[in-house]
Parts: structure tokens; sequence; C-alpha cells
């Protein structure tokens, strides 16, 4: 079965608090769903269109495992939070088995 991914590119943080209080909730609610973080905010180098801010890589066991997550109460909890903080470009892809 092909696992499933949250990718998420950053285009602006504006609000570093709200983008703080996310981190705090949005951890846990991702550890709940089953999500492991691969790569969250560490060096970019972007090309073509990209921008190089802050990029999040969560793997999950299956794409409907991610789906589930984003879908789940607790993670909803967070998006709350983060409100109008940032600007992002927010993924779920399916991985190729």
């Amino acid at each position: 079965m092909p696992k499933g991914y949250w990718v998420s590119a950053y285009r602006t943080i504006s609000d570093p608090e709200k983008l703080a209080a996310y981190n705090k909730l949005a951890g846990p609610a991702v550890r709940a769903g089953g999500g492991r973080p691969l790569a969250r905010g560490g060096r970019v180098v972007a090309h073509d269109a990209g921008i190089a801010e802050r990029t999040v890589l969560i793997e999950f066991d299956s794409f409907e495992q991610a789906v589930a997550a984003h879908e789940s109460a607790a993670y909803q909890e967070a998006l709350v939070a983060l409100s109008d903080g940032v600007e992002r470009d927010f993924r779920i892809v399916e991985g190729i088995d």
C-alpha cells in the first residue's frame, strides 16, 4: 500500500506567534494520526517558481491515514490557532508503491 505524505511549503510567515501556537498543537495531532516528520524547517534550495521558505514533509503509512489525520478534530484545532498567520501551499500526496 502506498504511503501518504503531507507537503507544506510556506510562502510567508506573517505571525510567528500563531505559527508557534499551531506547532504546539499540530505536533501531537500529527503523531496521534500516525504521522512521522521527515523534514521540518531545515535548509531549502528553491528552483523554478519555488520559494525558499519553511518546508515540512510528514510521512504516513497510507494516503487514507494522511487524509484522516488532516480531518481529525485535533488537527483542525491546530488550524484554528494558525488561522491567517501564514500563507502556505499544503498538499496531501500519495507515494509510489
